[in-house]
Formats: C-alpha cells, structure tokens, sequence
C-alpha cells in the first residue's frame, strides 16, 4: 500500500500495530543481551515454520549458491539463516534505539587503515556493505569510529518511516533515498563516507548481468556511475556477528583497484566478487530471504 493511502494522523487506529512495534522494538533493546539473543532465536523459529513463502526463496536462493552442499547440509543452512536473521531483528531494535557508544566493547575494527587511505584522497569514500542481518547494528558501530552517511530504501508505512529515518539519522550524518543520486553525490564531493549497498535486485533497466556464486545475477550499474561522477574511492566493508553472539567485527579492505574501469559488467563482477567472499564468511548471516535472483537473463524462466 502506498503513503498516500495510510491516514494522516499517526493516532489513527491503523497505525496502532506500529506503535506497538516501535515500542517492543525499545523494550527489546534494553534486554539483557543473553535474553536478546534468546528472543532473536525464537522469533527466527516462528518465522522458519510459519513463514512458508519466504523458506522456499531462501531454499532456493541456497541451492542457486550452494549445489556443493548436501540437501541436509542446505536445509540447516535454511534454518541457520532465519535463526540469523531473527537474532538480527533485536540488534537492528538496538542500533536504533540504544546509543552505540554502550556497545563499543562488543566491537572489533580490522583495516581501519584502509578506509584512512581512502578519505585521505579527499573525495568522500563510498562504502560498500551487503545486508547482513546484522546491517543496522553494524552501522551503529561503525559511527563509534568513522562519522557516514547512509543511502537507504522508504517504508511505505510513514510511521515506521519516520522512526527509522530518525533512528538513522542519529546513528548516521544523514540519511539518504535510494533514489536521490543527487545527494550521494553531493555528500561525497562534500568529502563524506557514504554507506551503500548494491547486492540487491533492481530489475533489468537499472543493471547488467555478473556472476555471483556461479548464477547471472543482476546487479546494479550504479555502483561504478558513482564512482565515476565523483572519483571517490570504493571501499568494501564487512561485518558479521561473532560465534560468541556476543561481539561483533567490522573488516574494511583494500578499496577496488582501476575502478571504475569503464566495462559495467567488469565493475559489476568486481563488486559481486567482494559480496561472495563477504557471505562465505558466515553465509547464515546473509539476507537470503529476499529475491536475489529475480531478474532472469532473457528466455530464463523465474528460479521462484
């Protein structure tokens, strides 16, 4: 449903399940992160049970990407994943609801040198991330070391939109509309870090196609049009939940070299290169649960 048709006033009666939300979402930050985790897991059960149509695209997303695992082995990857991603509902409730600076002793920073050498160009740096379960609490961390701007998709529903925007722009300099190039572009020329992440489906119009885990995966031009507007250096970014699920580490690399290079479907597998080693790392962390694969090379039938 779009904006337009939510009503105006936030205390209508339709917007009262999002009140409920938000507020679970304070009570669920202020837990006892033993208590967090225990909840995340559970809520990533009930999902994996009852969630039918969002297992068979994680099914199938895994199968695409994994035809070395056994069945078993992919269904408890499947299962992984929701336990993953439910346990990332309470940590998302607490980037934006608690103040990062309580969190810090839960994070490690590897390679912090490299984003140093980035911003040292002076042309802002364009971090490249991938949506982790752990995307919004790995955005709080960051900001206890490097202030950044994030570029982010709207809720239609403006309530929730209004509290997840005000959240993000407390963790982050400023939020930013997946659609408003222009502002990317300014706060980068500005010499800022921008946030972005291109590791979802955009559709055809928007991408070529690049391989990702041995399948055609449409992939956004987007990334190397940035690049290229404003000569600011790509950064790729990684942060996963450790085993402990207590802490967490943030790990930037080398930012790409020769990019852009002028090829789109080279620039677009060197960005799908750096998301496979990112998930391989802990691919239960990775947000199967979306259409990865949508967008078909053209006669492919959907993969859904």
């Amino acid at each position: 449903m779009s904006k337009s048709r939510y009503p105006r006033s936030f205390a209508h009666p339709r917007y009262w399940p999002t009140w409920l939300a938000i507020g679970s979402m304070y009570v669920a930050a202020w837990l006892p992160w033993r208590l967090k985790i225990m909840m995340g897991k559970g809520l990533g059960l009930l999902a994996w049970r009852f969630a039918k149509r969002r297992r068979h695209i994680t099914r199938t997303n895994i199968a695409l990407c994994f035809p070395n695992k056994s069945a078993d082995q992919q269904r408890q990857l499947v299962k992984d994943t929701f336990i993953a991603n439910g346990i990332g509902l309470i940590e998302t409730a607490t980037g934006w609801c608690r103040n990062a600076e309580g969190l810090r002793h839960r994070v490690a920073y590897q390679g912090q040198e490299h984003l140093v050498r980035a911003k040292a160009q002076g042309k802002g740096v364009l971090v490249v991330g991938i949506h982790f379960s752990t995307l919004d609490l790995g955005g709080a961390l960051h900001s206890l070391f490097y202030p950044a701007d994030v570029v982010y998709r709207a809720h239609n529903n403006p309530l929730f939109e209004r509290f997840m925007t005000r959240a993000r722009s407390r963790i982050f300099g400023q939020a930013i509309d997946r659609h408003d190039l222009r502002g990317v572009v300014r706060r980068l020329k500005a010499g800022h870090i921008v946030w972005y992440s291109p590791d979802q489906d955009f559709g055809r119009d928007v991408s070529v196609f690049a391989p990702l885990f041995g399948q055609q995966a449409s992939t956004i031009r987007l990334t190397a049009k940035i690049a290229r507007m404003t000569g600011a250096p790509v950064v790729p970014l990684m942060f996963h939940r450790n085993p402990d699920n207590r802490t967490y580490t943030i790990e930037c690399l080398p930012s790409f070299d020769g990019f852009p290079s002028g090829d789109e479907q080279a620039d677009a597998a060197k960005v799908n290169q750096f998301i496979e080693l990112a998930i391989r790392k802990h691919p239960e962390q990775y947000l199967w649960l979306h259409r990865r694969f949508k967008t078909r090379p053209e006669g492919e039938p959907s993969v859904y």
